[in-house]
């Protein structure tokens, strides 16, 4: 593993964190995570090398290290995948706009991913990986989560501070 670069964390893998905390459970394939992600083999095999180089991934790759996730969410994640909002969309829900901050947060602006089968229109929130909007149809836990990450990459102090009481509930 001399590339250096090759071992940088990418957005993709916070995805892949995120559905193995959805998973909650250590029995999956690579094959199944590339499905249910829309991602080649090859990227979640990548994912899973850079995580486990990072310490993300604990027990030859099988397990989220839980504590180290949640810190990096809550001092890097903003940091290092930043995100404003962009112009008016039509897509999915995400942040504040999406379960479970809906129910805490009344706004009347409302972000979401781009996605042209998507059903509400606001900002333009650029998710984490281009199929997360596809994924999520599927995963309703990963949907929570990921829109969770986004309130803690875009969100205002009371969104991100609510944000990360409820992930460090699901993830720690």
């Amino acid at each position: 593993m001399g590339n250096k670069s090759a071992q940088q964390m990418k957005p993709q893998d916070i995805v892949l964190l995120s559905k193995l905390i959805a998973l909650e459970s250590p029995d999956y394939t690579q094959m199944e995570l590339a499905q249910t992600l829309y991602m080649s083999q090859s990227e979640i095999s990548s994912s899973i090398a850079r995580s486990s180089y990072a310490g993300l991934l604990i027990n030859k790759g099988t397990e989220v290290n839980r504590r180290v996730f949640f810190d990096f969410i809550q001092y890097g994640l903003h940091v290092v995948f930043p995100q404003n909002p962009g112009p008016v969309v039509r897509g999915t829900l995400t942040a504040h706009s999406a379960p479970p901050l809906t129910n805490e947060i009344l706004s009347e602006e409302y972000y979401v991913w781009p996605y042209a089968k998507g059903r509400a229109r606001g900002q333009s929130i650029l998710p984490l990986y281009p199929t997360v909007p596809q994924a999520v149809e599927l995963d309703p836990v990963l949907y929570e989560i990921l829109a969770l990450l986004d309130a803690v990459r875009v969100g205002w102090a009371r969104e991100k501070n609510l944000a990360l009481r409820m992930l460090e509930q699901r993830i720690c």
